[in-house]
């Protein structure tokens, strides 16, 4: 059978290992990198090992074994980022268990919304979080036990310390070579569920198999090994989650931040030397509209970005902050793809393709279909983006496959994309978000990019306005800086000057406080439509 001409192949170069067993194969790397500092908390400094990482996965694997935990039960992880995370995933994981991550942002009905999708006999939960969500939990009858970080213990939950460390006399360290991880079936037995952005609707349960994520870990690194990383993503998200996973399987160092403050970024930046970023649009923004003249941040030399599509003059903007910067890598992938599928890597990254996503990453096939036909489009035609290969995740749970997926398996990521004759791609922007104004196709991330320039601008969004004779209207949400006093028609004009005709702001202006994003940093549109829905322009 030949190759389709039009469909863009990554390399075969991933070699996943004969035992398809996610745990087992992270044991491997821990071993491997034994007292190398794996995490670094930035605000307190603490040190935690690739070593004690590794114990703790054990020691938690056995005590949750004897506990009654079988293979293919759902243990839900609810916890802000802390060292104990990554002990109590990966050890859930050798014990034969489906890990699902959820957001510590979720309301009360969020939460029993997700709940309900995965319904984990088990949960592990930060002290903090459980207070807020034991009612919740509580209510939840398939939930049989609550595990807790640290030493307080809550309404008759276990201790995970009580569960991991030998001192506590519960149990005793477990021998590396004496250990053995629960059988799995690597190409069907899901070992995460995480859920979907929900920017189209509620979340959905993502189904991501051994072979999904051994793939990805198995692939290039987007990162030097010798280089330091910092990590601002919440753990619970697929960007914070499997970042980090890649960069624990390939021996690297974070420094992380319990919760992003500007300030105390640059610090870190600068206190050890961090080489490399991986951020969001919106912190790159931040960034170049601070005052960081007192900061060294001469260590940056890559900047990885990723859900959100970066304007030039950004990349631009930050090329001045950091003096030693090499390049910005934009990157592109989804929770349903197990995190990226289009990247840069930095041996090889080519400085000519500003505003590229980058290439293919191994095992995975792409295309770009036109948005009428479907039909594979070639070099420099604009379509919907569609990948298929072994990072795409099983399925949704508890829902038959749908139109997320064409008649040829391929997933519908509904973004606009072209590649150019090298295979470097470009995201032009959501199909599903594109306002449709008297027959133009208006993209927001556009409009948003040229907001943000203006020097009293924080944050910005745009969303269509339903409008009776030219079908939708672009309408702005703005978040003043503090100080600015900006006005709507001082932001009509700003945007007149410099976009055409069909990309004015016709739908106007609304000054709110905050835009409401996930936590990869993708506006979330559905909340901008009901807020502009229920509310009227001056109580906004």
């Amino acid at each position: 059978m030949l190759r389709q001409p039009n469909y863009i192949y990554g390399p075969n170069t991933a070699l996943v290992p004969a035992r398809l067993n996610f745990g087992e194969y992270m044991l491997q790397q821990l071993k491997k990198f034994d007292n190398n500092t794996v995490l670094i908390n930035a605000a307190t400094e603490e040190r935690i090992s690739y070593s004690e990482i590794l114990q703790q996965s054990m020691n938690f694997a056995i005590s949750l074994t004897r506990m009654g935990v079988k293979k293919g039960d759902t243990i839900g992880l609810i916890s802000e980022n802390r060292f104990e995370f990554w002990g109590a995933t990966i050890g859930a994981a050798c014990a034969g268990a489906v890990v699902s991550p959820i957001s510590v942002g979720y309301v009360k009905g969020e939460l029993i919304h997700v709940l309900n999708i995965s319904k984990p006999k088990y949960i592990i939960c930060s002290p903090s979080l459980y207070k807020t969500h034991d009612k919740t939990i509580a209510s939840m009858k398939f939930v049989k036990k609550v595990i807790l970080f640290g030493d307080e213990k809550q309404n008759g939950t276990l201790s995970y310390n009580d569960m991991v460390i030998e001192s506590n006399g519960v149990i005793k360290n477990v021998n590396y070579d004496e250990f053995r991880c629960v059988e799995v079936v690597g190409q069907i037995d899901p070992v995460f569920i995480m859920y979907s952005s929900g920017t189209t609707g509620l979340p959905k349960g993502v189904m991501i198999t051994h072979l999904n994520i051994l793939t990805l870990l198995c692939a290039r690194s987007f990162a030097d090994p010798s280089t330091v990383l910092i990590s601002i993503s919440p753990w619970y998200h697929a960007m914070g989650f499997v970042g980090c996973l890649n960069g624990f399987s390939n021996g690297l160092c974070f420094i992380y931040l319990p919760k992003f403050e500007i300030d105390l970024y640059l610090r870190t930046i600068e206190k050890f030397k961090v080489g490399q970023l991986t951020v969001v649009p919106s912190i790159l923004v931040s960034i170049c509209k601070h005052q960081t003249q007192k900061y060294d941040l001469s260590s940056v030399q890559f900047i990885m970005s990723g859900a959100a599509p970066l304007r030039k003059d950004t990349i631009a903007a930050v090329h001045e902050k950091f003096p030693n910067l090499v390049m910005v890598m934009q990157g592109y992938g989804a929770t349903e793809l197990t995190l990226g599928v289009l990247g840069f890597f930095p041996d090889s990254a080519r400085h000519d393709k500003v505003g590229s996503v980058g290439v293919v990453v191994p095992n995975s096939v792409l295309k770009v279909a036109d948005l009428e036909t479907g039909k594979p489009l070639g070099p420099n035609q604009r379509g919907e983006l569609c990948v298929k290969g072994e990072l795409l995740m099983k399925g949704y749970l508890g829902r038959d496959r749908g139109d997320e997926l064409d008649s040829e398996g391929f997933y519908r990521t509904g973004d606009i994309a072209y590649y150019d004759e090298d295979g470097y791609f470009f995201i032009v922007d959501r199909q599903k978000e594109l306002i449709k104004y008297k027959g133009y196709q208006v993209p927001p991330a556009e409009l948003e990019a040229v907001l943000l320039q203006h020097e009293g601008i924080r944050d910005a969004a745009v969303i269509g306005l339903e409008d009776k004779d030219a079908g939708e209207l672009p309408l702005a949400f703005v978040v003043r800086l503090p100080g600015s006093n900006v006005t709507e028609k001082e932001v009509k004009d700003f945007v007149a000057e410099r976009l055409s005709n069909p990309k004015h702001l016709r739908g106007g202006v609304r000054f709110v406080e905050e835009i409401p994003k996930t936590p990869s940093g993708k506006v979330m549109r559905t909340k901008l439509r009901k807020m502009l829905k229920n509310c009227t322009k001056s109580k906004l």
